[in-house]
């Protein structure tokens, strides 16, 4: 066989562990890669999304570069449904993010893993509750 087709097939081969016959694995089901990825979602839109808006309406409207928008014209946008969405959307994924990035801050960097369940409750919760006061508020535009 040549190098690349070795390369080639050991690439499309998945690697299979042999158990014993009956033997069922001991690795409990983790939640952390949906956690995983509310961190990284919340980041794209800290990321990006935000700044937008710190630029359209920290800068650009108050300094005259672009036409300030009425207070109505706003309020009319915020109450479709699709605004409704990206505002919730802007208000909750970088809870999340937050949550994540300081729960391992606490783990690593102040070396409290034995508050696992508190630590877990308090970030994740407070996350929860800042989505859950978004999509009221959202709601009652």
């Amino acid at each position: 066989m040549t190098e690349r087709s070795m390369t080639e097939r050991s690439m499309t081969e998945r690697p299979t562990i042999e158990r014993p016959k009956g033997e069922r694995s001991t690795a409990k089901p983790s939640n952390e890669a949906f956690f995983w990825l509310l961190f990284s979602a919340g980041g794209v839109v800290a990321a990006v999304l935000i700044p937008i808006q710190l630029f359209l309406f920290g800068l650009a409207f108050p300094l005259g570069w672009l036409p300030q928008p009425s207070y109505e014209h706003v309020i009319a946008l915020a109450r479709s449904p699709l605004a409704r969405i990206y505002l919730f959307v802007l208000c909750s994924l970088p809870l999340f993010h937050w949550a994540h990035r300081f729960r391992f801050t606490l783990y690593d960097g102040l070396q409290v893993k034995h508050l696992n369940e508190v630590i877990f409750a308090f970030c994740y919760g407070g996350a929860l509750l800042g989505t859950a006061l978004a999509a009221y508020l959202l709601w009652t535009i």
